[in-house]
């Protein structure tokens, strides 16, 4: 799934941890990784109330509708642990979404945080997301970075299945890359997990979190350039596969069995590119993994790139076409039309040849001829008076026009169907608190590409089956003034959402409440991309309402999330 248009990204993400250094710090790691997989299941998942973590930091007291620098609102709490948040927010200046890291100033790893987010900002790679901002301000510190609207975690990716050899190249090809970039100017990631690593609607991979993740969580590695080639080399693994390479299951992966040791991907799964089996490998270089392979095993990005543009270029695969059928020629046998009856081997039958036919004498064609021309020119005149009589206004015919005469009520055809103006597109919050209520507008800006999307909800696909929640939400559409709606045409932000489509009545005046909208245009139903429907009869309103009740998965299990990208009305 995609996420299309400005579909949002979780800040941090939210599923245990698996060692990606060396052997030697691996019980370090793993014992970091439970503590924050133990904190992250029982951290809430917004709310404004002070909470203690493990280690006896305090979060910060925010709530939803804080304000930072007066310019950052903070909307959703994605990632609460060991005494940093991290949010959802919108930049009110600049009008877009936007990510927040928030902790205390006196914070044991402050420092290291606005450190390692000032070196990140420096680099100003396209191929990671941006931070945009690292401030210390009245006791906090807090980190600001891209919302990227149209990406999608690898995590959500590998849901579905393993990747294509194709994709699977360009995935370690474009992270190798932007790694190998990082580490010459002197910056490490060390926690490239399949959370930190996004695909946008272009197919570019962009990665999240560069120093700073790592940072807010306290991870360091003796050598960094190793430790980011090896997890490089567990995403490629993982994309080949859709197994983690590991004896634990991590990031909604399956992970090896256990005592078998590390195998190579074209062993787990069938059909699995071999050289691209073989730079995993290489990659992954603990645990013994290239002990029986020819090639050195690849320890930086660098050395990893290298071996990338040795690789013959795996290109995508052409589209296949269906063959048309082939023509069925047909012959003419003995007066009749069919396929030919003629065994194989067999000779043709020869064509049957016509009688010639009976000569005629020039006098009896002439005579043909001339009396053909009299009928014709005896029509003509016929019909020449006939219509003189019938558009002679003193036959008492004045009352007919010509255009009745040839034409009856019966034969006149529908107007075409154009689309009507819409005025303003707000969200549906029947209990007063909005989800997103700023991203409404972008259903009706004519792009596909630019969504409303809701939070991510756990558990429920009711909008997380909150009090607030029961009437669901969606958008409410202003067409200006009251008009007759004949069609609708709706682009859905991802398939899967239960939805109906309701009017409210044509003297109302902005509805807010479900019994406000008593006409309905279409049944509930579960939608797939896009919800099309011609209603039988026009229905006069002004305000039409797009109702959500159910919300799909976001691929990530017991999570989810929905949204309507365009909106479109004819009359």
């Amino acid at each position: 799934m995609a996420e299309r248009s400005t579909a949002a990204v979780d800040v941090a993400d939210n599923s245990g941890d698996e060692p990606l250094t060396a052997k030697a710090d691996k019980a370090t790691t793993d014992g970091l990784a439970k503590a924050q997989d133990t904190a992250e299941k029982s951290a809430p998942d917004t709310g404004s109330d002070r909470q203690s973590t493990e280690s006896g930091i305090a979060t910060p007291e925010l709530h939803s509708g804080h304000k930072l620098a007066r310019r950052y609102r903070l909307e959703e709490c994605v990632t609460r642990l060991d005494g940093f948040s991290s949010w959802r927010a919108v930049d009110e200046k600049l009008r877009r979404a936007v990510g927040v890291h928030l902790l205390p100033a006196d914070h044991p790893r402050a420092r290291s945080v606005l450190a390692a987010a000032r070196s990140a900002a420096l680099l100003g790679d396209p191929r990671f997301v941006q931070v945009l901002d690292a401030v210390e301000e009245n006791d906090l510190v807090y980190v600001v970075h891209e919302w990227l609207p149209d990406a999608a975690e690898l995590t959500a990716l590998l849901a579905s299945g393993p990747m294509a050899a194709h994709d699977a190249y360009q995935l370690v090809s474009q992270v190798s890359q932007a790694m190998a970039a990082a580490h010459r100017e002197g910056l490490a990631h060390l926690r490239l997990t399949p959370g930190a690593v996004l695909r946008t609607s272009t197919g570019q991979y962009r990665i999240r979190g560069l120093a700073v993740n790592a940072a807010l969580r306290g991870i360091r590695a003796d050598r960094p350039q190793r430790t980011d080639t090896e997890a490089i080399g567990a995403l490629l693994y993982a994309a080949l596969t859709q197994r983690w390479p590991y004896e634990t299951d991590s990031y909604g992966l399956s992970g090896l069995p256990k005592g078998v040791g590390l195998i190579a991907p074209d062993q787990v799964r069938a059909g699995v590119h071999r050289g691209l089996s073989e730079l995993a490998m290489r990659a992954l270089v603990n645990d013994g993994a290239t002990a029986s392979r020819q090639d050195p095993p690849c320890t930086t990005p660098d050395e990893l790139c290298a071996a990338i543009a040795e690789m013959p270029r795996i290109r995508q695969p052409e589209p296949t076409f269906v063959a048309p059928p082939e023509y069925q020629r047909t012959t003419y046998q003995q007066g009749s039309y069919g396929r030919s009856q003629q065994g194989l081997g067999q000779a043709p039958a020869p064509p049957v040849v016509a009688p010639p036919p009976p000569l005629q004498s020039r006098t009896g064609k002439l005579l043909k001829w001339t009396v053909a021309a009299l009928l014709i020119a005896a029509l003509g005149l016929g019909s020449w008076q006939v219509a003189d009589q019938l558009l002679d206004p003193r036959n008492g015919n004045s009352d007919t026009s010509p255009t009745d005469t040839a034409t009856g009520d019966g034969d006149k055809t529908p107007k075409p169907l154009k689309p009507l103006k819409i005025e303003g597109a707000a969200e549906f919050m029947p209990s007063g608190s909005g989800i997103k209520p700023e991203l409404a507008p972008l259903t009706v800006d004519g792009k596909n590409d630019t969504a409303w999307i809701t939070a991510e909800y756990q558990n429920f696909a009711n909008f997380g089956n909150r009090p607030d929640r029961q009437q669901g939400s969606g958008i409410v559409v202003d067409l200006g003034s009251v008009q007759s709606v004949s069609a609708l045409d709706i682009a859905m932000y991802r398939s899967g959402q239960k939805v109906e489509v309701l009017a409210a009545d044509k003297d109302a005046s902005n509805p807010t409440s479900l019994s406000d909208f008593p006409q309905r245009l279409t049944k509930l139903e579960t939608a797939a991309g896009t919800l099309k429907s011609t209603l039988d009869k026009p229905v006069r309103t002004r305000y039409v309402l797009i109702h959500i009740t159910e919300l799909p998965t976001t691929g990530v299990a017991n999570r989810f999330r929905g949204g309507i990208s365009e909106i479109q009305i004819s009359g």
